[in-house]
């Protein structure tokens, strides 16, 4: 099994470029007696170009980690920054600009507009902004994620992994520095499964993409470059070009 100190003295080549990072970062909720920290000073970093698994047991933080990672939760303290820009200084405007723009989202539950096609929800993020949809790479997301044939469908008229390929689609549409996808495969069946996985892994190996994704399924999590484990709100170890089974082995050792 791969160890924590070989997974930090593992050299690269290129020069490492950081995609997020967070310092000393802390979220309590509630106070006094009540008071629950859910994340205690973590300092980590998300390699631009990499793609990146957050595991631990339930209620280890994880989920909480990304939300505020992403913006979409505000630390107790703390620092996070996507790239060199500091999350926790923006005003709501620019927050809402900054997960616009910069970051691209898959939840476990999809998220998609039911009201809206396939093909409307994917361009959503670029209308919302105003923009103008790059048709060759609309076509070929869609090509890639085998959902041409489900464009003017609606949410309530696909399955589950045709709902979640869409979504991958939307937050892929106006090509973010990074993703940050919340048990992506939560909802899906073992095939639809597999397909999300590999083609979030083509999307770094190929299309250079950048991504963090939540999970507790060491088989998923074999798909990253790097999984990096938390336990009751601590950081507590890596695992680099990591195998489902030396994931599972150090699950068993967190108690999950």
């Amino acid at each position: 099994m791969t160890t924590v100190s070989q997974s930090v003295s593992d050299t690269h080549e290129s020069p490492r470029i950081v995609a997020a990072h967070a310092v000393n970062l802390v979220k309590s909720y509630g106070s006094g007696d009540a008071e629950v920290r859910a994340l205690k000073g973590i300092n980590l970093e998300f390699e631009k170009g990499k793609f990146t698994a957050v595991m631990g047991p339930s209620g280890s933080g994880k989920s909480t980690l990304m939300h505020c990672m992403a913006g979409l939760d505000v630390p107790t303290s703390g620092q996070t920054f996507i790239g060199e820009l500091e999350v926790g200084n923006l005003n709501d405007a620019s927050l809402t600009q900054l997960r616009r723009d910069r970051i691209g989202f898959i939840f476990q539950s999809f998220n998609l507009v039911p009201t809206l096609t396939a093909g409307e929800n994917i361009t959503l993020p670029v209308d919302l902004a105003g923009g103008k949809v790059d048709k060759q790479w609309f076509d070929f997301l869609v090509g890639e994620l085998g959902i041409a044939d489900r464009l003017s469908h609606r949410p309530s008229e696909m399955s589950g992994g045709q709902q979640q390929r869409t979504a991958c689609a939307r937050a892929l549409i106006r090509r973010p520095e990074l993703i940050f996808a919340d048990e992506p495969t939560g909802n899906l069946d073992s095939n639809s499964s597999s397909e999300m996985l590999a083609f979030l892994r083509r999307s770094v190996t190929e299309y250079h993409q950048s991504i963090v994704m939540v999970t507790h399924d060491a088989r998923g999590a074999a798909y990253a470059d790097r999984v990096v484990f938390l336990a009751d709100g601590e950081l507590v170890g890596e695992l680099i070009s990591p195998s489902a089974d030396a994931v599972l082995e150090r699950m068993k050792q967190l108690g999950n």
